[in-house]
């Protein structure tokens, strides 16, 4: 029997755009060209469009058998809805002393998750891999700063590196965005992906 149902749009641009969109904003205060004072502008992308719109594209990756964009739009869009959470609501009420120990679990945690898909994404072409590769290098960098808050040592330079890392990660995002949609619109890979040769 024919399949009628109608055919849905790849979803995995509109998961870029949101994921590097927010990482991008967050990673410019990591990385300190903006005063800290201003970081409360990332928050309504961490909602809005890092956390529901990537939610959205992973369950219509969902809807279209993609198991990687399903787990990787649909954890990451619970990642910044998580974040938001935390910053708001919890980590007011730890203990000073302590708190960094609860964010660093939180980003040890993602790290290794983060890692798993790194390894899946080898499967994925070149933009995909560079841009798991970065995002798990960005993890890395900033939970060794948050940790090395904790013990006293200079932790500024590794959240700094860390966020440079991010902002590229965040621009290899936007690639990955102009070449879905660009590639799309035009019929033909306008754009380079550096898809994975068979």
């Amino acid at each position: 029997m024919a399949d009628n149902s109608p055919a849905i749009a790849d979803p995995a641009s509109l998961g870029l755009a949101g994921f590097g969109m927010t990482t991008f904003v967050l990673s410019v205060f990591n990385a300190g060209i903006l005063d800290g004072k201003l970081e409360s502008v990332v928050f309504p992308l961490t909602i809005f469009y890092g956390g529901i719109a990537q939610l959205l594209a992973g369950m219509w990756e969902f809807k279209r058998g993609n198991v990687f964009g399903t787990v990787a739009f649909t954890s990451y869009g619970a990642f910044w809805l998580s974040f938001y959470w935390y910053v708001h609501a919890v980590a007011g009420g730890l203990p000073a002393a302590e708190a960094y120990k609860a964010t660093g679990l939180f980003l040890i945690a993602w790290t290794i998750f983060t890692a798993i898909m790194t390894i899946a994404a080898f499967g994925l072409n070149g933009v995909i891999k560079a841009l798991f590769v970065l995002l798990l290098i960005t993890f890395i960098l900033l939970t060794v700063g948050v940790f090395a808050t904790g013990t006293g040592a200079s932790a500024d330079i590794w959240t700094k590196i860390g966020g440079w890392a991010g902002i590229i990660t965040a621009l290899i995002a936007w690639y990955g965005v102009m070449g879905g949609v660009v590639n799309a619109t035009f019929g033909r890979e306008a754009i380079p992906m550096f898809a994975k040769k068979a």
